[in-house]
Order: C-alpha cells, then structure tokens, then sequence
C-alpha cells in the first residue's frame, strides 16, 4: 500500500518535527519560503514553490506563523480544493480557514507545544465542520509521532494554549528560580498538581486536566534534559513578545507564582489574540 502523501508548509521548530516524525511512515514533501531553512532535511522531498506542493499533497499542514497564514492563503487560491488541510497557527478558528480557503475545505485546527520537537509534545486539536472521522483520525495519526494526543471541541482551543500551550514556560520560570536538585520534585508535584487545578478552572474534566499537566511537565523536563541549555533559553522560546505564554508569566510575578493566575491570565490574552485574527 502507498504511503499517504504530506505536505508541509513552514519548515520552523514544529514543521521539521513533524516531518522528521512522520517521514518513516509517510510520503513527506515540506516548502518553506526561506530555502535554506529546508536545506539540512533528509528522508523527505523539498518542493521549490507551494504551488509544486499542494500538487504532491493529500494532507497539508499549514506549520507557519499566525502573522503568516494570509500570505500563504493569498498565495495558493484554490490548491486547497479536496485536500484535508491541518493547522496548527495559534488564535487562528476553523471557520475562518474555512472561509479562506473555499471549496469545502476539510479543516482541523492543532496546537502543540514546545516537547514536540523532540516527540514529546501535547497536542490538543478539533474539527472543522467539513472534516469528518476519517479526517481526525489522520491528523491524530500524524501528531501521535510527536506527542500525546487529545481530540477537544473548538470552544476549548484557547483553553488549550493557556494550559498545555504555554506550560513549558511557566515550568521554566519555576525552574529558574530554583536550585538544580529541586527540578524533578518541582515538575512532578507543585507544578504537575497546580497546573491541573488550573486546568480544571478552566473548564477541562478532572481526567483531561490531569493528562494536559502531567504531558506537559514530563515534556517539558525530557526537553530540558536533552537540551543542554538553561530553564531561562527555552522560557524564552515559548514566550513570545505579546503572546499567551508572557501574559500568564507576567501573573506568577504578580501572584507569587500562581499557575490558577497565569493560566487566568493567558486564557484572556489567547481570547484577545483569538479576536483580533
């Protein structure tokens, strides 16, 4: 049986774990609009332009920044049409892909966090109201290479990057204030326990909350480790200027680290951010 065909737009941190998660089992072709970011992969097909592509693609995913999704949308009119298109630009809903892309589009919308690069992520997604089953059991295929999985409604997205989204960077800001021999006991108790309190707070079941913290603290150490780099350089690589991941550790200073704060905090930014998409 021929492998199913991948395409995949944006070859950044999460795009190229991706790919190198899934080349084994799938027919990969990655574009990046910046070539050179594409130059090092192996196991795969670069395509020279999106178009070339879609042309090769039964399953797109859009890997590329919120603030760059228009372009790549304006850019590929119409190459959508019959092709299961999964995207993981944060704030950025179904519906408004839907509309974009035309022609019925079957859209399922991911977000992962930072432990995906090294295939121990927590990835959350939803379906658009195109996809179907079969849909979401190809895209959960693809995200079980780099992470745990977990099927969510819509309505819950913005709760997902509050949570699992930003929980790195707050485990981070934890860690960093801490002694070395303290990291593992902070991750598995405090943080673990606190973050799915939060959770909870935040309208997930007691058993989801629980699976969000525990990925994501597990992740997140399993990242630090094979890293080799501080608890400050990868706080500093989920918390973008403006984003979510900021807003929740602004809280913690203001709250005495309080994870019910922070994740408060970035679940109103990720709604702000949401709106204004």
């Amino acid at each position: 049986m021929s492998k199913k065909k991948v395409g995949i737009v944006g070859y950044g941190n999460m795009g190229s774990a991706i790919a190198e998660g899934i080349k084994g089992d799938y027919s990969v072709l990655v574009f990046d609009k910046d070539a050179g970011k594409t130059a090092p992969a192996r196991g795969m097909k670069t395509a020279r332009s999106l178009g070339e592509l879609l042309g090769g693609s039964d399953i797109v995913v859009l890997a590329v920044k919120p603030q760059e999704l228009g372009e790549v949308l304006e850019r590929a009119k119409g190459g959508f049409v019959g092709k299961l298109v999964v995207s993981i630009a944060a704030g950025i809903p179904t519906s408004l892909l839907e509309e974009r892309l035309g022609g019925g589009c079957r859209v399922v919308r991911a977000m992962p966090n930072l432990p995906a690069k090294i295939g121990k992520g927590m990835i959350c997604f939803c379906a658009g109201k195109n996809a179907g089953e079969d849909d979401l059991k190809d895209s959960a295929g693809i995200f079980s290479f780099i992470g745990r999985v977990m099927r969510v409604d819509e309505s819950m997205m913005d709760a997902v990057t509050a949570v699992s989204g930003s929980g790195p960077g707050y485990l981070y800001f934890l860690l960093e204030q801490a002694r070395k021999e303290e990291w593992t006991s902070i991750a598995s108790g405090r943080f673990t326990a606190e973050l799915s309190s939060a959770a909870e707070s935040a309208g997930f079941s007691p058993q989801d909350a629980a699976l969000l913290a525990s990925a994501t603290a597990e992740g997140s150490m399993a990242l630090l480790a094979s890293s080799g780099v501080s608890p400050e350089v990868l706080r500093a690589q989920v918390a973008s200027k403006g984003g979510t991941t900021e807003a929740g550790i602004n809280a913690m200073r203001a709250s005495g680290n309080s994870l019910r704060e922070a994740v408060k905090a970035a679940l109103k930014r990720a709604r702000e951010l949401s709106t204004t998409s």
